[in-house]
This record gives C-alpha cells, sequence and structure tokens, in this order.
C-alpha cells in the first residue's frame, strides 16, 4: 500500500483538504478520505491525470524541421505530410523505440499518465513487412515499458490513398494492410498487450474515409469488440470536399448516417464541421479528440467548442504530431482559439466552473472513456494516475479552488507539475522523470543520425 497526503485535492465532489489517498501494489485507489492527518508522501494540490489520447509518436523527431516554406506559394499540411512521408522512410523499429520512449517521457513530465498512441508506422521501408508482423507495436510497447506510461495501443488501418480506393502513394505503404492482414496484426497485438502491465488496453483505429473502404470500418467495430475505436474526421476542407464529392455528404455528416457513433468512438480533430453536424456529433456520445496546438501548427481549422458544449459534447486531449507536449498549452489553445474565433472571453466558463475547471475535468472524462481506461478520478477503485502541482510556486500564491487551475492553465505552465503517478507507478518526481538521462541521451543519439532526414 502506498499513502499520499495533499494539502488540496480535487475529488469527484470538488476541492477538499488534508486528503489521504491509498493506493495498492497493482495501482488502484482504495481509500480516499478528507482532514486527515499528514502521513505517507505529502504533496501541495493534488489532481487527477488525464490520457493523452492522440499520438503519432515517431513525429516528434520531425519537430522544428518543417517550418520553412517550400516552393509551394499553398503551404499546407498536404505540402507538410510529403515532408513525414519523406522523413519516415528513414526510421528504423530501433529508431522508432528510443523516440516514442522520448515522446512517452515528456508526456509524462507535462502531466499526462496514459498515452494512447495511433500507430500507423507497420512496416519497412518499401512497405514489406516485417518477419514479425506486430514489430513496430513491439517497439512501442517496449518504449511504455520503459517510461511507465500507461498505454492504449491503437493499431491503424490504412489501405487505400483516398475515396475512390487509388493505391497507396510512396509515403504511405509502410501503413498499409488490407483487412485480413490487419486482423492478423491486431491479433498480434493483442498478444502483446496481454503481456503488458494490466493498465494497458488495445483498441484499434480506421485511419480514416479516405484510407479506409466503409465496409473495413464496420468489420473494425466487430473487431474492436467494445473496446476504443479511433478515426480522424473532418480535419481538413480538402478531406471534407474529396468526402462530399464520393459520398454525397460531408464526413461527419456520412458517419452519423452510417455508423452507429456512441461513446467506443473517439474523431479525432473535427475541425471542419457545420453547425448541424457538431450538435449531431456531440449529442451521438461520441468523443471529440482535439489536438489544439498541432491542429494550430498545421493550419486545420478551429473546433466549435462552445457549441459542443452547449449540446453536453465529451472532449478529450492529445499532442498528435507532438510538435510540442503541454498539457497546459493544449487546454489554453483550445480555449483561446474559441476566443479569438468569436470575440469573447472564458468562452467554455459557465456560471458554476471556472474555465480551467471545466476543462480540466472535461479531458479527464472524456480522456478516460477514449483510452479505454478506468482514470479521470481521485476516487476509490480508480486507478491511481494522479499529477501533483506545486503548491509552492509564485504563480499558484494565494489562490484556491478553481483559481489553481485557472492559473496552473493559463498563468503558468507545465513547470508546475513535480509528482505523476500511473496507475501507481511513481514516474516523475520534483518535475524529472525517474530515467529522464537515460532515455534523453538516447533520443539524442537518434536525432544525430536523422539530422538530415528531411
Amino acid at each position: 500500500m502506498t499513502v499520499i497526503w495533499a494539502k488540496t485535492a480535487l475529488l469527484t465532489d470538488g476541492w477538499a483538504d488534508d486528503v489521504r489517498v491509498e493506493f495498492d501494489t497493482n495501482g488502484k485507489i482504495t481509500f480516499v478520505r478528507t482532514d486527515q492527518p499528514e502521513e505517507g508522501k505529502k504533496v501541495g494540490i493534488l489532481l487527477a491525470a488525464p490520457p493523452n489520447v492522440h499520438s503519432h509518436a515517431f513525429q516528434r523527431a520531425m519537430a522544428g524541421l518543417t517550418e520553412r516554406r517550400g516552393p509551394d506559394p499553398s503551404d499546407s499540411f498536404w505540402t507538410w505530410r510529403q515532408l513525414m512521408f519523406r522523413f519516415l522512410d528513414r526510421l528504423t523499429p530501433e529508431h522508432v523505440e528510443g523516440i516514442a520512449a522520448f515522446v512517452q517521457m515528456e508526456m509524462l513530465e507535462a502531466g499526462y499518465a496514459t498515452n494512447v498512441e495511433f500507430h500507423y508506422l507497420h512496416h519497412q521501408a518499401g512497405g514489406v513487412p516485417y518477419a514479425n508482423l506486430a514489430e513496430m507495436s513491439e517497439r512501442i510497447a517496449a518504449a511504455a515499458s520503459l517510461s511507465g506510461i500507461g498505454l492504449t495501443l491503437l493499431p491503424v488501418h490504412y489501405q487505400y490513398g483516398g475515396c475512390d480506393r487509388r493505391a497507396l502513394g510512396a509515403g504511405q505503404i509502410r501503413f498499409g494492410n488490407n483487412f485480413d492482414r490487419f486482423a492478423k496484426l491486431h491479433e498480434q497485438a493483442n498478444k502483446l498487450i496481454r503481456s503488458m502491465p494490466a493498465d494497458s488496453t488495445l483498441g484499434l483505429a480506421p485511419h480514416s474515409l479516405r484510407a479506409v473502404a466503409p465496409e473495413d470500418i464496420k468489420n473494425a467495430l466487430r473487431l474492436a469488440n467494445g473496446n476504443p475505436i479511433h478515426m480522424h474526421l473532418a480535419e481538413q476542407i480538402p478531406e471534407v470536399e474529396e468526402v462530399e464529392a464520393h459520398y454525397g455528404a460531408r464526413p461527419v455528416e456520412w458517419f452519423l448516417e452510417n455508423c452507429e457513433p456512441d461513446p467506443n468512438w473517439c474523431l479525432i480533430h473535427c475541425t471542419q464541421m457545420e453547425p448541424h453536424e457538431t450538435t449531431g456529433l456531440a449529442k451521438s456520445g461520441a468523443i471529440a479528440g482535439l489536438c489544439p496546438i498541432t491542429e494550430s501548427s498545421l493550419g486545420d481549422g478551429i473546433f466549435d467548442g462552445a457549441r459542443w458544449f452547449n449540446e453536453n459534447g465529451s472532449i478529450a486531449i492529445g499532442s498528435d504530431s507532438n510538435i510540442r507536449i503541454s498539457l497546459s498549452e493544449e487546454l489554453r489553445t483550445l480555449d483561446y482559439s474559441q476566443r479569438l474565433r468569436d470575440n469573447t472571453r472564458a468562452a467554455l466558463a459557465t456560471p458554476a466552473l471556472s474555465t480551467g475547471r471545466r476543462l480540466f475535468e472535461a479531458v479527464n472524462n472524456g480522456g478516460a472513456v477514449a483510452a479505454g481506461r478506468k482514470c479521470g478520478h481521485i476516487a476509490e477503485g480508480y486507478l491511481a494516475d494522479m499529477i501533483a502541482l506545486d503548491n509552492d510556486s509564485v504563480h499558484l500564491a494565494g489562490k484556491s479552488g478553481d483559481t489553481i487551475l485557472d492559473s496552473y492553465i493559463f498563468a503558468s505552465d507545465d513547470h508546475l507539475v513535480k509528482e505523476v503517478w500511473s496507475a501507481g507507478r511513481h514516474v516523475v518526481t520534483d518535475g524529472v522523470h525517474i530515467k529522464h538521462e537515460e532515455i534523453t541521451n538516447r533520443y539524442k543519439e537518434i536525432m544525430r543520425q536523422l539530422g538530415d532526414a528531411i
């Protein structure tokens, strides 16, 4: 049994003082009480740690390498994607494992407790499968074993280069499988996850309406068997136009009509929605997986957060391209985008909840469902996924209640994160991951090897 005592903690029924939390060797919280004497590991401010619900780990190694405008005067996501394809041709399994460990370490130091990896880099350069079809999945799992992060692995089905079922291009062939081969890969990944810590989860992801046939989205749903199923949806204007031209409906319209959405679905980005689509998708129970830093970086557009919340829609947060990994900045960017678009302030607050409180609880609640993980609350029976903030920080001086979260998100940053537990594994202490030097040195060597990859 591990005991943590917090001066202040955000519990399911609100803020409380002098909180004792106990969890067992399986990382499950067994006891939560307020007004308790100091005992065990003492922290200032204790919060539930949300999952990072959307990551392409290998793209972290591209950060900072794509900020020059190329010869195309309309530089966009689509030109960035060509650079990404060129970059990934250089990556070996050893590179992917080292990059993933570094990304997961950064996630933990930022306050995330779980990596939901949208994993589509399956094969060798040239598209030939490895002798072990799940080789790259095993590399993501090995990274999680080193970093100690909770893992929800989403093998991605990616078959076509567009809605017309054209063949994959040269940059995409490392992703490609027909559905039968994808099902075999998923089966091997399932065996892998069963060998991991008990808090590990397997879901799956049909990549997008452009890359997967409609019948295989339904096949993927059966294969998921009630576990999380994620898909990119309505991310870019050319994507919307291609889907509408081919299927006679915009992506969200088609999805609502054909896919029977429910909370097992997490739809990534959803930045190109009409008001009726936002309302319909929010009411369906599906979760919107938002990645505001990447969506800003790639010019995806702005999620209609105010309308979504007005319809009681659920959200989760992710870091996608991993150009920056910062929980506080993702939440700040999400809210500021609403303010800039609508010429307003505190767009996502309510009379009862401040902006920071509403966003933080929303991404914990939605993130837990999207990750297929019993987390998101400091409560008995839940996983001990927790963050301790630095109560002595000047940015929190004199602050209490929801103002703590508002100051953390809007007036400071992830430097306030002092301690992190993932399913009870104490992986960040005094703001630094317990294997920071080992993981970072390995990543530096990989970056030296990949220095001219773009």
